[in-house]
């Protein structure tokens, strides 16, 4: 049993390794060996792409506990505890057990030093494989190829979409990021892909491992209805043609649709009655989430969500597209790496107003900076002090038709969700 607490183990891992981000596997296999949990379920999913992953993490978790499995799911990053990134049979796993799994990887690793990233990813592993479950859900980190994640094979890839993000590490062009993506892949295993268009490296690789690639708009697709409703077309664990009829969704019906084209790949199957309740259940914080709030005597809609990348912003704009005629206002905050100038062109129009303000993250960008390009890029903005206070003045300065829409970086929905958890007369998901 651990002696440390779950915070006190943290703070020892954000001080253990010298970078935050060391990309390489030789690491965290050595350490995956010595604990023994390269396999730490019979069946695993591994997600990997540029936006989608929580979603459709979400939604496959979601299926394979409504099919009556043992399941675990590891994602990050978290809005507020840790404990979030590890869930088992649905739950979040406890201090006790996450502290536990610490103590065992630091035991094993002996001189070899790790990441938080791969201090926790191995913790995950020790943790599903304790619990002997049936599958496990894995979200990359960043990447693909050289993520902690990968040292574990994949018997279904999913690849949710192919954008530009984290240039530094994965490269400058599509093509690059899709030879990153694409390593998650395992010979003459399938590969589901929510991505339309394809670089040449990703199907390259395809073909040469022999991995039968299940894509969006070629082997399953979504159509929507005006009602909200929406028919998924897909090939089931038989290889037989499906087609469901599905109600309206609180998640991106993209990424439900990837998750169930994954389920069926692995060859699982359930009734359509249980398919649509697996789906409508499946909930990821921060994804195109709806809020309300009570301000002033008036119910306000507020809308968060966690894309923080002009692929991300593209998303954003069409689904909010769907209602173009409503007024809306944002609540912003991008880190430094990220780029502004392609998320502003994505959402040019959107919105009637920028309420920015700096995150809390020495990475963050000034809410000074966002104003002085959003200005340039033809957008009307404004800066705070706080996110807190950016969410404040967009109400105040709006009437109640207005939907504010709080998004640009897992630290913005954070404290956005901070702000409405302390803020009295909160209703939550409409």
């Amino acid at each position: 049993m651990s002696q440390r607490s779950l915070g006190q183990w943290l703070a020892v891992l954000e001080a253990l390794h010298p970078s935050e981000i060391d990309m390489g596997l030789e690491r965290v296999r050595e350490v995956a060996e010595r604990l023994n949990v390269l396999r730490p379920a019979p069946r695993v999913f591994t997600v990997t792409g540029t936006n989608g992953k929580g979603s459709t993490c979400a939604a496959l978790d979601s299926l394979l506990c409504t099919a009556g499995l043992r399941t675990g799911c590891y994602t990050s990053p978290h809005l507020h505890r840790y404990n979030e990134r590890i869930r088992i049979n649905g739950a979040q796993a406890d201090d006790q057990s996450i502290c536990d799994a610490f103590a065992a990887i630091d035991a094993a690793r002996g001189d070899i030093s790790l990441t938080y990233f791969e201090f926790g990813t191995l913790a995950a592993f020790w943790l599903f494989q304790r619990e002997r479950l049936d599958a496990v859900v894995l979200e990359v980190g960043l990447g693909g190829r050289l993520d902690a994640v990968n040292v574990v094979d994949a018997d279904v890839a999913v690849v949710t979409s192919i954008g530009l993000d984290h240039q530094e590490y994965l490269g400058s062009t599509r093509e690059s990021v899709a030879f990153e993506k694409a390593g998650i892949m395992r010979a003459g295993h399938p590969v589901v892909s929510g991505e339309r268009d394809l670089p040449s490296p990703f199907t390259d690789a395809v073909e040469r491992l022999g991995c039968r690639l299940y894509q969006r708009d070629q082997d399953f697709s979504v159509q929507s209805f005006a009602d909200g409703s929406w028919v998924l077309d897909g090939i089931d664990g038989t290889g037989n043609r499906r087609q469901l009829r599905l109600p309206a969704v609180s998640l991106p019906r993209d990424n439900l649709a990837v998750a169930l084209q994954a389920f069926w790949a692995a060859g699982f199957d359930l009734a359509d009655t249980l398919i649509c309740a697996a789906l409508r259940s499946a909930t990821a914080t921060g994804r195109l989430e709806a809020r309300q709030v009570l301000w002033q005597g008036a119910v306000r809609d507020l809308r968060l969500d966690v894309g923080h990348n002009p692929h991300a912003a593209r998303f954003l704009a069409s689904s909010l597209g769907a209602d173009a005629a409503r007024p809306r206002v944002a609540v912003f905050g991008l880190l430094s790496d990220k780029d502004l100038n392609g998320v502003a062109a994505e959402l040019h129009g959107v919105f009637g107003h920028w309420f920015t303000a700096p995150l809390p993250s020495p990475r963050s960008r000034s809410a000074e900076d966002l104003v002085q390009g959003l200005t340039a890029a033809g957008e009307p903005a404004s800066a705070h002090a706080s996110i807190a206070r950016a969410i404040e003045q967009a109400l105040e300065q709006t009437d109640s038709a207005t939907e504010v829409v709080i998004f640009g970086s897992f630290f913005c929905v954070a404290d956005a969700i901070l702000w409405l958890s302390e803020h009295a007369g909160v209703a939550q998901n409409g």
